[in-house]
This record gives C-alpha cells, sequence and structure tokens, in this order.
C-alpha cells in the first residue's frame, strides 16, 4: 500500500493534484516544452475533479478529439480574416457547445480543451501561423504531460474506490442552455480583444474561458468575491512565488515552490483546511497563479521587463473578472425580471 493512502481523504487529494502540478512543470520546463505553462494548468484542469485520471484509451481518445478540434480552429483563423461575421457566429456557436459540455456534461477538462480550440488557435492564426502551431503542439503535448504526470500523482496518493467523487449532475436543460450562453457571453468580449494582439492577450482568453465557467457557479451574492477575490489571490501568490524563485533559480527549486504554493491553494479546495469560500475559488486562484507565472518566464526568457508586463496582464485580469461579475450580475437579473413578468396569455385568462 502506498504511503499517500495512509493520509486523510482531503489531504491525499490536496497532494496529489499538488504533486502532479510540480511534475507537469519539472516535464515541461525541464524538456523545453513550447509554452511550458499549459502542462502544469491542464494538469490542474484535468485533475481538479479528484476523479481517477484518463486511462491510455481515454487519453487517445482525448487527443483525437484535440487535434479534430485544433484543426477546426486552424481553419477558422483564414475565415477570421475574409469572412469576420461567418467566423465569429462559428466561434460563437462552438464555445457555447463547449461552455455546455462542462456545465450540462460536468466534463471541465475536454469541454477547456474544446474551447481552446475554438478561440486561442484561431486568434493565434490571424498573427502568425508559426504561433498557431505552437501552441497546438503545447496543446498536444501539454495534454500528454499533465495525464502522465496525473497517472504518478494517483499512484503516490491513491482515492479510496468507496469515496470516488461521484459523477455531476445534469442539470434541467433550460438552466444549462442559460448557463452556457451566459458563459459564452463572458469570454467573447477578451476574445476579441485578443484578435487585436494575439501574442500579448492569448493568457486572457485563456482566464476568460476559466472565468467563464466559474460565472455559470457562481451564485449571484457571491460572484465578486468569488471570480475578483481568486484572481487577485491568484495574482499576489503569483508575486510571491517569483520572489522565492528568484532566491534559486533552480527547475527543481520552482517546482517544489509550485508544490507548496499549490498545497497551500489546495488545502482549503479539498476541506484539509477550514475555509468559508467555495472549492472553485481556491482553484481559481491556483490557475490563475499558473497563468501568471507561466507568462512571466516567459517574459523573462524573452527579456521583456516582467514587473512590467506582469503589471499590465494582471490589471486587464482583473478587469475582465469585474466584467464577468458585471456581466454575471446583469445578465441574471434580467433573466429573474423575464421569469417574474406575467406571460401575454396569462394577462389575457386575468382579464
Amino acid at each position: 500500500m502506498a504511503t499517500g493512502s495512509r493520509l486523510p481523504l482531503a489531504a491525499r487529494r490536496s497532494f496529489r493534484l499538488a504533486t502532479a502540478a510540480a511534475l507537469a512543470v519539472a516535464a515541461a520546463y525541464g524538456l523545453a516544452m513550447p509554452i511550458p505553462f499549459i502542462a502544469p494548468l491542464l494538469a490542474v484542469i484535468l485533475g481538479a475533479s479528484a476523479k481517477p485520471p484518463p486511462g491510455p484509451k481515454q487519453l487517445l481518445v482525448l487527443l483525437i478529439v484535440l487535434m479534430v478540434t485544433l484543426g477546426i480552429g486552424v481553419v477558422l483563423g483564414p475565415l477570421l480574416q475574409m469572412a469576420p461575421v461567418s467566423a465569429l457566429l462559428l466561434i460563437t456557436a462552438g464555445l457555447y457547445l463547449s461552455q455546455r459540455l462542462a456545465v450540462v456534461g460536468g466534463k471541465d477538462g475536454p469541454a477547456t480543451l474544446l474551447a481552446f480550440g475554438f478561440t486561442i488557435i484561431p486568434a493565434a492564426s490571424t498573427a502568425s501561423q508559426a504561433l498557431a502551431a505552437a501552441l497546438i503542439g503545447a496543446l498536444l503535448i501539454g495534454t500528454v504531460f499533465a495525464v502522465i504526470s496525473l497517472w504518478l500523482a494517483y499512484a503516490l496518493f491513491p482515492e479510496d474506490d468507496s469515496q470516488l467523487a461521484p459523477a455531476s449532475t445534469a442539470r434541467v436543460v433550460d438552466d444549462g442552455h442559460w448557463l452556457a450562453l451566459r458563459a459564452t457571453l463572458v469570454v467573447m468580449p477578451a476574445f476579441l480583444l485578443t484578435l487585436t494582439n494575439p501574442a500579448t492577450y492569448l493568457p486572457l482568453t485563456v482566464k476568460s474561458i476559466l472565468l467563464g465557467r466559474e460565472a455559470s457557479d457562481s451564485s449571484l451574492r457571491n460572484a465578486a468575491r468569488e471570480m475578483i477575490g481568486a484572481t487577485a489571490l491568484g495574482g499576489l501568490c503569483a508575486i510571491a512565488l517569483w520572489a522565492c524563485l528568484s532566491l534559486a533559480v533552480e527547475l527543481w527549486f520552482f517546482s517544489a515552490w509550485v508544490l507548496l504554493f499549490a498545497l497551500w491553494l489546495l488545502a482549503p479546495a479539498y476541506g484539509a483546511r477550514s475555509s468559508r469560500f467555495a472549492p472553485g475559488f481556491w482553484i481559481n486562484s491556483l490557475t490563475t497563479m499558473m497563468i501568471l507565472l507561466g507568462a512571466a518566464v516567459q517574459d523573462s526568457a524573452n527579456g521583456k521587463d516582467v514587473y512590467q508586463a506582469f503589471a499590465v496582464r494582471m490589471a486587464l485580469f482583473l478587469a475582465v473578472a469585474a466584467y464577468a461579475v458585471l456581466a454575471h450580475n446583469l445578465l441574471q437579473r434580467w433573466r429573474e425580471r423575464r421569469l417574474s413578468s406575467p406571460t401575454p396569455s396569462k394577462e389575457l385568462q386575468t382579464c
């Protein structure tokens, strides 16, 4: 029996996902993978539900579906330049389907990859086919690295067969349609901004996709705290980890710091430490930290001013989080008024 199996289940889940993220960091940066932060980010997204990671056959199917989706994204890139209205309608429809797969089907990992294929690949194709090719390679290789990291972490910290996370129940069709539509409307402004400068704003689209998913799960009362608060906490963690990394710029220190920070964020997410925030708050903070930290490492490697780029990126992240909260509140209130108002047929019957 693995030593990790002696830990309480909540602690085991925290260690498992944190270990998978750290292993993905070590593999992606150690092997000089293109856009290496994609691998640990996908490890967190695919492993957040605490379900067993995809098996070899499931991974193969996932990669095939991902290749098809990314291929569609490559085709949509030139279409954005030749027929932008038609391309935007197709992208909106694909993004809606991906969000519905997440909020109704409960398949967050495949849905996120599908959303990436319909947004960041077409946006990158408008700027450079080389950038699009690098992103496709990063997503495919990153998915493999993420799943292998989850396999290794799962072997070290296995799940109790009797306490596997239950499959998410499907919502009613009308509710699922509304939640997917609302999540899509959260993403589209960030995507349109990304089209103006894909190389700079691609992380913003990634963040908006995750925010749109969170907006579908947040209540009206807690939306600001869940989305803006988690974004701010993720940014603070990224700054703190970057400062710790400056003490010794080594891959193994980098992986160890990611492990420690991920553990601190995941412990309340799985109940190993009490918290008044929902699990999604802590998962969103971790994904924000991974995106900002990965972008900072890329900026440093390219000779850019890391702190200036981080400040701009963090301001954009907070702005898109504030927009997500505003859109969430306005759309939800509009829908509640619409549902509460009497229909014409009821008014006629009353008369």
